[in-house]
């Protein structure tokens, strides 16, 4: 995750621009820079590491200028150093950019066609390259930005300012938030409200899709059709935890929506998009040497694993175990010298998985682990870790880590798969174009909230929910069930659809609300069938699935949600997110405490 800041002020904008970043910094520390107007033309500082270095930088090279833009990096696609560092400029325009760029391939090879001349590895230098071109071309910094987000497929947030234009900067918001903020005679822009908390209370919250034009007394924003429109200004709050929702009624909320970001972030750091491969963190012994994989977590986490090892055993081919960290410590597992174990955590310190990593180490087996805290104790007890880059998570609920812990997962799978042999470097290519699809689809769900809410508004007085699914939405529909669980209170189960008429069905009848999570894959007649017998006993449907499958069910029977058509491949990081917005909207509905639900905690250090 990275961190954006923008100012258009009355002062040098510096010093402010470098206290936006360092509120930023939890948000990525690999390398930051900044980018101001003076006498019309762009001065540009970057360093690689720490804000602590840019500042350093700044002190022996100061920058003036009243108008700049500012970036923290978490290294996502390209190794952290000053080239890939933002913000990204030619002599006439300068970005800074979250997320990712889908098409980054074509428009890249475009570039280099037309003789641009790419100084870094990064997605965003080709924004600038596209809308320079325009620049030259005679356009006007408004319609060469606009031409050029047309053109831009993927989630991403942009702040872009110009030489010669000292009072105009241009936003763009699509699956990454992005926000204004409003001063006297002076506007911002920041990532969330955390950034501009010391300049201004006053937030204008993008609207997904929009784009703005900001200048010093006024702002104008135009959503996806480039219709002007009006956005509510909010007034944020001076405490930190406030603040630090970004205009959301909670963190989890908040936490759900920044997904399409996170989950570009993790590609990022493992998805070269100009070759589509995937490419590891350094490992001390060869990766098609493993026979056997042992994946073991907690809570969402161990959810994960079920999922994770599904796609490890139908695309790698590789025998996979999969255990309750819990359990596994106590089982005394007969673990073959040689094989591989994955841990996974949230915090890196769950103390059930930490006990369960040694114990593996024991037994002589390559120890490897998923986490959102690089410096916590499972990360510095493993052999490799694999970072998933979700950021801060405040909310007890697991929602963005878990979908950047099965975006790293997808991510080895396809690693491991080709080490083995398993896979050609087309089906490589074309497993990794799934993913890289994911950050805008799971944009294009979030667009589906309101039909969520009033679903969740028909069953919140329920006392037992079921949810069901096939394959890798068996695994969905226990995250579904715990979700609600965990937050409303309700009494849920998730369930192997194949297994309802072995007792599940028993509980059936129009009191109970029967979640079905229903991808188009191979599975997806056989799940039908399963609907069909909940129908028969007029049992509450709610059913997840695309138009293909939304169209085999009688919309007289079952409330539908009907999700883009994706890869089978990625379906579960996708459909994972409505069943958390369900839980979300049947809490609220219930008054249950969302961010810190009763008895919960963030990270279970103790047994």
């Amino acid at each position: 995750m990275c961190g954006i800041i923008g100012i258009i002020g009355k002062e040098q904008a510096s010093d402010a621009l470098v206290d936006g970043l360092k509120r930023l910094e939890y948000r990525g520390y690999d390398s930051a820079g900044i980018a101001t107007l003076h006498n019309g033309q762009i001065e540009r500082r970057r360093a690689e590491g720490k804000i602590k270095n840019l500042v350093t930088r700044i002190s022996e090279q100061p920058v003036q200028g009243r108008t700049g833009i500012g970036h923290t990096r978490w290294a996502t696609h390209g190794v952290p150093n000053e080239e890939n560092a933002h913000p990204h400029s030619t002599e006439r325009v300068a970005i800074v950019h979250n997320g990712i760029i889908e098409n980054f391939q074509e428009l890249r090879k475009e570039l280099v066609q037309a003789g641009c001349n790419l100084a870094s590895d990064t997605d965003t230098e080709i924004i600038v390259h596209l809308i320079d071109q325009q620049l030259i071309a005679g356009k006007s910094p408004i319609e060469a930005t606009g031409l050029v987000l047309k053109r831009l497929t993927g989630a991403f947030a942009l702040g872009v300012i110009f030489a010669g234009e000292e009072n105009l900067m241009i936003a763009a918001r699509k699956g990454s938030p992005l926000a204004i903020g409003i001063g006297d005679g002076e506007s911002y822009l920041g990532s969330d409200a955390i950034a501009l908390a010391p300049l201004t209370q006053k937030i204008i919250y993008l609207d997904d899709g929009d784009w703005a034009v900001i200048t010093s007394d006024f702002i104008q924003i135009f959503d996806a059709e480039d219709n002007e429109v009006e956005r509510e200004i909010k007034t944020s709050a001076l405490s930190g935890a406030a603040i630090g929702k970004g205009g959301y009624r909670h963190f989890m909320l908040k936490e759900i929506y920044e997904q399409p970001q996170v989950i570009g972030d993790t590609l990022h750091s493992y998805i070269n998009p100009t070759t589509r491969t995937v490419a590891l963190p350094a490992l001390n012994f060869d990766l098609a040497s493993i026979k056997k994989m042992t994946l073991i977590a907690c809570g969402s986490s161990y959810i994960a694993c079920l999922i994770a090892k599904y796609w490890l055993e139908q695309i790698a081919r590789i025998s996979v175990e999969v255990d309750i960290a819990s359990e596994f410590r106590y089982r005394e597992s007969v673990m073959e010298e040689g094989g591989a174990a994955l841990f996974i955590s949230q915090s890196g310190e769950t103390i059930d998985t930490l006990a369960a990593l040694r114990y593996a180490k024991s037994q002589n087996q390559h120890i490897l682990s998923v986490v959102n805290s690089p410096e916590s104790a499972i990360a510095r007890e493993s052999d490799a870790v694999f970072h998933s880059n979700a950021g801060p998570e405040i909310g007890v609920a697991s929602t963005k880590a878990l979908t950047t812990q099965l975006t790293v997962l997808a991510c080895f799978c396809v690693a491991l798969a080709k080490a083995r042999g398993k896979i050609t470097d087309e089906e490589q290519a074309h497993l990794t174009n799934a993913l890289t699809e994911i950050p805008a689809h799971a944009a294009e769900i979030l667009n589906h909230d309101e039909r969520i809410a009033e679903i969740a508004s028909s069953i919140y007085e329920s006392r037992d929910a079921l949810y069901l699914g096939r394959g890798t939405s068996y695994a969905v529909a226990l995250e579904g069930a715990l979700k609600l669980k965990e937050i409303s209170y309700i009494h849920a189960e998730g369930y192997a659809a194949g297994e309802m008429k072995h007792g599940p069905i028993a509980l059936i009848d129009e009191d109970m609300p029967v979640i079905v999570i229903a991808p188009t894959d191979h599975l997806l007649d056989k799940t039908i069938s399963n609907v069909e017998q909940v129908m028969a006993r007029g049992g509450r449907l709610i059913f997840l699935s695309d138009e293909q499958g939304a169209a085999r069910i009688d919309d007289q029977q079952a409330q539908t949600i009907t999700l883009p058509t994706v890869d089978p491949f990625v379906a579960p990081i996708l459909y994972t997110i409505p069943v958390q917005l369900l839980a979300y909207h049947v809490a609220v509905l219930k008054g249950t405490d969302v961010d810190q639900p009763r008895n919960l905690a963030k990270s279970v250090t103790v047994e």
